[in-house]
């Protein structure tokens, strides 16, 4: 009896197809690209740059908010969203406010800021490899100053607006839609400036609306993953079980940042083929 030789070739121009169409897809492209940028690597470097070079500054910054007079462990506690337990172990590991200002000398002061400045530099080189862009000239690090400034600026009014405690489900939900829209704005701008304007606005928008809503997210996990952490860190490895969380914390903010611009790029660069598909199928 004769095989069918032409049944095995039949399916093979739909196996191709369905091939391509899973190396096309968005989970893949997204993988691919992370993977290209070494968003992993960058999101570890980016906790470890704003551990030795932000969080001092911040540090020192908090404790001069004579206002609050809560110092940075309280605007850690308002970004991690954790409970009480694990609140009172952060404050032991930052001190007393008013020890890091009393301690601070203007050459510090001086050379914190330097380091704060570094901080901006790295951010602006994993945008710049996001969006393939060449490394920006040296004059124009009067930009990282700005961004600096500005994130300081916007971290002040993040933790002198806190949800109520005990506040009706209406009121939480409104204040979070708050953060995500000022998040949005925020990281918006941060791309423009820090990219020196190569990429459009609304190329922007996408990537900026994606770290805000996953940054939120990181902050609904946080509540229950990353507080009974420190919580049960603390009582196992003392305070280096709470730097030990807060690492993994500032990992996974690094990874929202570099990873919602990245899919934020997907996002556009998938808007551009439709239209351009749309007007090249339209008939002359």
């Amino acid at each position: 009896m004769p095989l069918k030789s032409g049944a095995p070739h039949e399916g093979r121009p739909q196996d191709g197809h369905r091939l391509h169409r899973l190396r096309s897809s968005a989970v893949v492209l997204t993988w691919e690209r992370g993977r290209a940028i070494e968003l992993m690597h960058r999101a570890m470097g980016f906790a470890a740059l704003s551990f030795l070079t932000l969080v001092p500054l911040l540090v020192v910054v908090a404790a001069a908010d004579l206002a609050s007079g809560q110092g940075f462990a309280r605007w850690l506690v308002a970004g991690l969203g954790v409970s009480e337990v694990s609140q009172a172990e952060v404050e032991e590991l930052f001190g007393r406010p008013g020890q890091a200002l009393q301690r601070t000398t203007a050459f510090g002061l001086a050379a914190l800021a330097t380091f704060g400045v570094t901080f901006g530099s790295a951010v602006q080189t994993g945008y710049e490899r996001v969006w393939d862009l060449p490394t920006a000239r040296w004059h124009t690090m009067w930009r990282h100053v700005v961004w600096l400034a500005v994130l300081i600026a916007a971290l002040l009014l993040f933790v002198k607006t806190p949800t109520p405690a005990e506040s009706p489900a209406i009121v939480t939900v409104l204040v979070a839609a708050g953060d995500v829209i000022g998040l949005f704005f925020f990281f918006w701008w941060s791309q423009r400036v820090l990219l020196c304007g190569r990429i459009r606005w609304r190329a922007l928008a996408p990537g900026a609306a994606l770290t805000a809503v996953g940054l939120l997210g990181l902050r609904i996990f946080s509540q229950f993953v990353f507080s009974p952490l420190i919580a049960s860190n603390a009582v196992t490895y003392g305070p280096f079980g709470t730097v030990l969380v807060l690492q993994s914390w500032l990992v996974g903010v690094g990874f929202v940042v570099y990873g919602g611009a990245l899919v934020g790029r997907l996002v556009h660069e998938g808007r551009v083929r439709r239209r351009l598909d749309s007007v090249a199928g339209e008939p002359g």
